[in-house]
């Protein structure tokens, strides 16, 4: 297996294609390439390939991702869009193991989120998990703020700082997702 990351703009047409079949999103299917590189240009890809070339894992960082907590922004690296061509093959735990490597390595504050379900999953990949602290994120819908959909936070790097300031979200002390 083979760890490989992809700027949008460093991704050729098929692996946008693999990327969008994989994700299976109905409001993606018809994008083009084009529009696929502007729409996650503050983003860079996270592919496990096997020795056929193929994609069997992928996950993307999206660098356009801001908190607001008590008035302060904070910035993270947020880890998304986990998918494997395969399950049960562990490939998805194996692409997680390089991610934290790798965003280890260059210091990123990175975090992810999860539904409660996929809880087991992560905790295999020992991936902390600040657990029903991502309902406390909220969303810009409309004019309206809601909570997130997920339940969880993932800690893929984070300094303790960071970590608690997440650890105190609270329906008292909510984050805003700014966008």
């Amino acid at each position: 297996m083979k760890y490989h990351i992809k700027k949008p703009d460093e991704l050729t047409e098929n692996e946008i294609k693999i990327i969008l079949n994989l994700w299976d999103v109905s409001e993606w299917d018809a994008m083009e390439p084009s529009y696929f590189r502007s729409f996650f240009k503050d983003s860079e890809f996270h592919f496990l390939i096997d020795s056929e070339e193929e994609i069997v894992a992928l996950m993307r960082l999206n660098f356009d991702f801001v908190l607001e907590i008590s008035n302060q922004q904070y910035h993270f690296a947020e880890a998304v869009g986990l998918v494997s061509a395969y399950e049960k093959k562990g490939y998805g735990k194996q692409l997680i193991k390089y991610i934290i490597e790798n965003v280890g390595e260059r210091n990123l504050e990175s975090i992810g989120f999860c539904l409660s379900e996929l809880r087991p999953f992560y905790d295999k990949c020992e991936i902390p998990i600040l657990r029903d602290k991502a309902k406390y994120i909220k969303e810009k819908s409309g004019s309206e703020w809601m909570p997130s959909d997920d339940d969880d936070i993932l800690i893929f790097n984070l300094s303790e700082e960071k970590k608690e300031l997440l650890h105190q979200l609270s329906s008292e002390n909510n984050a805003y997702l700014l966008q």
